[in-house]
Formats: structure tokens, C-alpha cells, sequence
């Protein structure tokens, strides 16, 4: 390839290269960036949001040469503050591959550019589009190649901990609520977290499964079809339904600590949490609305969250489950013992859930194990 013009790449051949690039420039617009990209891109739009739609107005109302006139110039603008901005410390050797919505007129004119200055870069044929139908594509078959043990357990029971936990000790895990952003609950939102986009979820799930060894088990949460606003791949709920089971079984009064304590906000912002049980008021009768709604307002959290549990997450957790998990009845149970003064004991509930994990570790490593 001569350093003066890019190479076009299919997308078969960028993702297999996908690492030896410098960087993995999207060049859209930051709209269509943020909802969803390239694992590692990083965005140097040559049109931004507002310009973007102006010129697609100026196609719409006058005409198309008037917008490639117009947009022309912004276009060379923007490429010259990328130019002097981001890229202007990047030696000679920097060699990025560049992309746009289906490869054509902005990624091509960066590229261009790029190439011109002295720079091998590479440009992505089908841009994101190719990009998109290759991971739904993949999603469709990519999950079937797994074998998954699913860690369940009633709500509060530490099962996330306890995944992250078995990750640091040297397990595949698939985190669905990291991946989403959510807690998968309607009191499940993270405060300054916003869910990503239905596309970069699938995004994060796809990159993370072809990141694993087909040969090893992956743990992941028995979750619902939605984590949030997410919905999780057919292929990947349908393989879930039917994995083997661990079921961590944990005390009342521990599960209580647990969610104080992953729930603290709502402790510090007593009427957001008023909102979110507001969610509730069709599933249940006025009178117990109002008694939680009291115990949030005068501040009896362990009394409030142990009534939530029992006569609401518990049922609807508990008929989910045996509905939706056909090899729950035959699980194996982890149990989790309450520590010693759960509420005073630094590092109690930690040493628990670690403990929790070490069992789940050596249930997989178990061939009597279902």
C-alpha cells in the first residue's frame, strides 16, 4: 500500500487486525457515535451532530450539489482542527483505520488526508453498517458455542459480588448488569450511569464473548430477558434457559446488609426511592404501598427492604424462575452463612460473598456436581 493512499479493508479483515491499529477512528457524527461503535474507537467526527443535519436539510430543500458544497467545506474545516488537534503529536509510524457510517464520503475524506500527510491508514468497507450486521450476525451463533453454569439466588443475594469475585479468581464471567449498567430491578438504575444504547449492549456482549475460551464454562446471572431497558440476545437467553444451575441460598437478615449497603443512594435521597417503588403501585394493593412508602419516608430501612423482599422480589423472583429455568430443581445449593455481627464487622459481608465464590469455583471443578 502506498503511504499516500488509504487501503480499504472488509470488516472480516479489520477485526482480525483490529489490535494492530494505532486507532480506530469513527469518524460520524457524535450522536451516532455514542449510541453505538467499534470496541476502542475513538470519535473525530468530520461533521458534527448540528452540521450534519443541516446539510441533510440543504439535500432535502435545495439540492444535492448545494449540500456537498456546504458540507465540503465543513468537512475540510473539521479536518484541519483534527489535524492541529488530536492527531497533531502522532508520529509517522501512526497507522489508523478509519470509519464511517457505510465507508463512503466522510471516512474517505479523512482518510484521504490522513493518507496524504504520510500516514498508512486503512479505511473499513461497509464502514459501521458492516460493523452492525457482522455482530448481529454473530449473536445469532456466537452464544450456541458456550456451555454456561447460571449463578442464581433470590434478590440482595450477592450473586454480582460473588461474579466479580469468581472473575478475580480466574473465571469467565459474562456480567450482564456491568454490560447494561443496571442493577436489573426497578430499583436498578445507577445514579450518573445511563444504560447504553440497545445496539452498544450488544456491542459489549459480542466483543466480550469472542474475548473467551469456547473451551471453558462461563458463569453468568440468571437474568430476565431485560437488564434495565436491554434485551438480551434470543440466542444467548435461549442457551441460559437451558444451562445447570448454581443457586446461592443466603439469610434474610444478610441480604438486608447487602442491599443497604449496594443501595445506599437511595438511603441519602429518600424521595427517588419513593419514585421508583411508585413503579410498584399496579402489582400491589394501596395499603402496602403506603406502609413502604411510610418506612422509606421515616427512614426504617432494614424493615422496609425486608418487607420489599418478602412480599414482593421474592414471589415475582421465585415464579420467574421456575418458569423461565428448567434445570433450577436439580441445582446445586451454595449456602452462604450469616456472619457474626453482620452490621459491625468490618469486612463481614466481603468475606462472605468471597467465600460464596470459592465454593461456586470448586461446584464447576466438581464432576459429581449437575
Amino acid at each position: 500500500m502506498s503511504a499516500r493512499e488509504p487501503l480499504v479493508v472488509s470488516i472480516d479483515e479489520a477485526l482480525e487486525r483490529l489490535g494492530s491499529f494505532a486507532a480506530v477512528i469513527d469518524a460520524r457524527s457524535p450522536g451516532e457515535y455514542a449510541e453505538d461503535h467499534l470496541p476502542g474507537a475513538i470519535n473525530l467526527p468530520v461533521l458534527d451532530d448540528a452540521q450534519r443535519a443541516q446539510v441533510g436539510t440543504i439535500d432535502r430543500q435545495i439540492s444535492a450539489f448545494e449540500a456537498r458544497r456546504i458540507g465540503a467545506a465543513m468537512v475540510c474545516s473539521n479536518i484541519a482542527g483534527i489535524l492541529s488537534g488530536l492527531l497533531a503529536d502522532k508520529p509517522r509510524e501512526f497507522n489508523p483505520l478509519v470509519y464511517c457510517w457505510r465507508g463512503g464520503n466522510r471516512s474517505g475524506a479523512l482518510a484521504t488526508v490522513l493518507a496524504r500527510t504520510g500516514w498508512r491508514t486503512t479505511v473499513l468497507e461497509g464502514g459501521y453498517r458492516a460493523y452492525r450486521r457482522r455482530v448481529l450476525q454473530d449473536l445469532a451463533t456466537l452464544p450456541e458455542q458456550f456451555n454456561y453454569i447460571v449463578v442464581a439466588g433470590r434478590t440482595g443475594s450477592g450473586k454480582s459480588q460473588i461474579l466479580r469475585d469468581a472473575g478475580q479468581l480466574g473465571a469467565q464471567v459474562l456480567d450482564l448488569e456491568e454490560l447494561a449498567e443496571h442493577r436489573g430491578s426497578v430499583l436498578g438504575p445507577i445514579p450518573g450511569c445511563p444504560q447504553p444504547s440497545q445496539k452498544a449492549f450488544e456491542s459489549r456482549i459480542w466483543s466480550a464473548l469472542r474475548a473467551m475460551d469456547q473451551r471453558r464454562p462461563v458463569l453468568v446471572e440468571s437474568e430476565s430477558r431485560k437488564v434495565g431497558q436491554c434485551h438480551l440476545p434470543d440466542a444467548l437467553m435461549a442457551r441460559m434457559r437451558a444451562a445447570p444451575c448454581r443457586v446461592i441460598s443466603v439469610p434474610l437478615e444478610l441480604r438486608v446488609a447487602l442491599l443497604r449497603r449496594e443501595y445506599a443512594h437511595f438511603v441519602a435521597d429518600p424521595a427517588a426511592l419513593c419514585e421508583r417503588l411508585g413503579r410498584l403501585s399496579d402489582l400491589h394493593s394501596g395499603p402496602v404501598m403506603a406502609h413502604w412508602l411510610e418506612l422509606a419516608q421515616s427512614g426504617d430501612w432494614d424493615r422496609l427492604v425486608e418487607l420489599l423482599l418478602t412480599e414482593h422480589y421474592d414471589p415475582a423472583y421465585d415464579r420467574s424462575m421456575k418458569r423461565n429455568f428448567s434445570t433450577l430443581a436439580t441445582a446445586l445449593t451454595i449456602e452462604v452463612p450469616l456472619p457474626a455481627a453482620v452490621a459491625d464487622r468490618p469486612g463481614a459481608l466481603d468475606a462472605a460473598l468471597a467465600s460464596a465464590a470459592r465454593d461456586l469455583l470448586a461446584s464447576i471443578t466438581d464432576p459429581a456436581a449437575p
